[in-house]
């Protein structure tokens, strides 16, 4: 076994880690890992990476995020503007160029996607109630049994999340990872746990803005 592996190490180009490097955000070391277990290919070396950094960023999930950076994004030649609140654990990663980075393309996104809210907890009751209500009475309308019908809202609600839902959206750079997916990518690079707090989205123009603050941070501050 130890002799594969060794063969497998050799036959990883260094120019291949270097592309999964910068496609996954992840450290050399482990993307050299991932592609030695995927045997070089590196679209499966990229779902490890994905599964890796999910897995890490759910043990950090419980630590206070209560350092982190206020980041702006205009876009459309002033026409759309975006303010977000990303928090970590430390000023020290707060400063750091990764984390920056992160700051500047959730707001990005959120400039170009539009989500009303940060995760799916944050919908509201209404919002939700009236969603289901609508795919239900379609499809009802199909004529198919009930367990049929629940099973059909069930997934069109998924995309709905998809699509009101910042940490559910596919990133706007790469629609293969999802925003929860990108932040839990620096999450394992950095260490820290990171979190969204709030965001508010202008358009000029427009008869309403989006204003969305995550319920767990609400929670914690009344806490305080």
């Amino acid at each position: 076994m130890k002799r594969e592996k060794t063969t497998v190490s050799e036959k990883i180009d260094a120019k291949l880690v270097k592309e999964l490097r910068e496609k996954s955000g992840a450290p050399m070391g482990d993307c050299l890992k991932a592609l030695q277990e995927t045997k070089g290919n590196i679209e499966d070396a990229f779902v490890v990476l994905r599964k890796r950094g999910m897995a890490s960023a759910q043990k950090k999930a419980s630590r206070s995020t209560n350092e982190g950076a206020i980041g702006t994004y205009i876009h459309a030649g002033g026409k759309i503007g975006v303010l977000l609140e990303l928090n970590c654990e430390s000023d020290f990663v707060a400063r750091t160029e990764d984390y920056q980075e992160l700051l500047k393309d959730i707001a990005m996104h959120i400039a170009a996607s539009d989500p009303r809210y940060v995760k799916p907890e944050d919908v509201t009751p209404e919002d939700l109630e009236r969603e289901k209500e609508i795919f239900r009475a379609q499809a009802a309308a199909t004529g198919k049994p009930a367990p049929v019908i629940e099973k059909i809202v069930d997934g069109k609600m998924a995309k709905f999340y998809e699509e009101v839902c910042l940490l559910e959206q596919p990133f706007i750079k790469d629609q293969a990872v999802s925003i929860k997916e990108l932040i839990a990518q620096k999450v394992g690079k950095l260490g820290e746990n990171i979190t969204v707090r709030r965001f508010a989205r202008f358009k000029v123009g427009a008869a309403e803005w989006t204003v969305a603050q995550t319920k767990a941070v609400e929670a914690t501050a009344t806490a305080e």
